[in-house]
């Protein structure tokens, strides 16, 4: 693994929502992400005009040891290809971070309260940016077959679970 490496402030805490690192059924559940109170909630200011937030986020609840420098199957699952480590939605990345795009209901105080974000209740924010549509991925989006079969029931409600 590479010996150079960043250092990131963690900015804020999710409060409540997804709990048990579960894999699917994440919609529906409302969660608040929580700014540290050493940011004043004016750099909040504005975030409100906007329908979705971009929220960067580490995966606490895994280890170093976690992590997967090798192809393997998605979920374990023979059936889908063996893939690289860098292709993997999940804590078995090097810097083991992810990015959800959750949808933003209202801003209260130093609290972002949020539908739709997939990370669990504890875990730490390194990032939150307001979603501009002209910033997301320009043209068609390809990919093979194996993430839609994956990720059928991945943004399906939590109360169908």
């Amino acid at each position: 693994m590479s010996t150079k490496s960043i250092e990131v402030p963690v900015i804020a805490t999710v409060v409540g929502g997804h709990t048990g690192r579960l894999d699917d059924f994440k919609s529906g559940v409302e969660s608040i992400i929580r700014l540290h109170p050493e940011f004043p909630v004016e750099t909040l200011q504005g975030i409100d005009e906007f329908s979705h937030i971009q929220v960067t986020w580490f995966f606490n609840f895994g280890s170093p040891d976690d992590v997967a420098l090798h192809a393997r199957s998605p979920r374990d699952n023979p059936a889908w290809p063996a893939t690289g480590t860098f292709v993997h939605h999940n804590h078995r990345r090097p810097a083991r971070l992810a990015t959800s795009f959750p949808r933003l209901l209202r801003v209260e105080g130093h609290d972002l309260h949020v539908t739709d974000l997939d990370a669990d209740d504890g875990t730490l924010v390194v990032d939150v940016v307001a979603v501009f549509k002209e910033m997301l991925p320009r043209g068609p989006v390809r990919q093979p077959a194996w993430p839609a079969e994956m990720l059928q029931d991945y943004w399906r409600d939590a109360s169908e679970r």
